[in-house]
């Protein structure tokens, strides 16, 4: 599995979306998804005074995070988005 560095953090977004009347959308004809599943977390932030900072957010947590942050990868057949933790704006309960 990927692990990321820092205060990165590897998150999973749902692939495919149904309307309403159970149509499933083709991948360019939705919108970016904006909550995804947190796969993995770095360590945490350095500071400035070498202090680290830990993650806000674990594993298995579903969060809310900025439209276009964070980069694409594929690892192993499956899509993945590696952000910045301050991209991240929630988690979902």
């Amino acid at each position: 599995m990927l692990k990321p560095l820092g205060d990165r953090v590897i998150l999973q977004a749902q692939e495919e979306e149904t309307t309403v009347g159970g149509i499933v959308l083709a991948s360019n004809a939705q919108e970016k998804p904006q909550t995804a599943k947190v796969v993995a977390v770095g360590d945490g932030r350095v500071l400035d005074n070498g202090e680290k900072v830990a993650p806000s957010v674990k594993e298995g947590e579903t969060v809310l995070f900025d439209k276009y942050s964070g980069t694409e990868v594929k690892y192993e057949g499956a899509s993945y988005l590696v952000v910045h933790e301050k991209d991240l704006v929630a988690i979902v309960d």
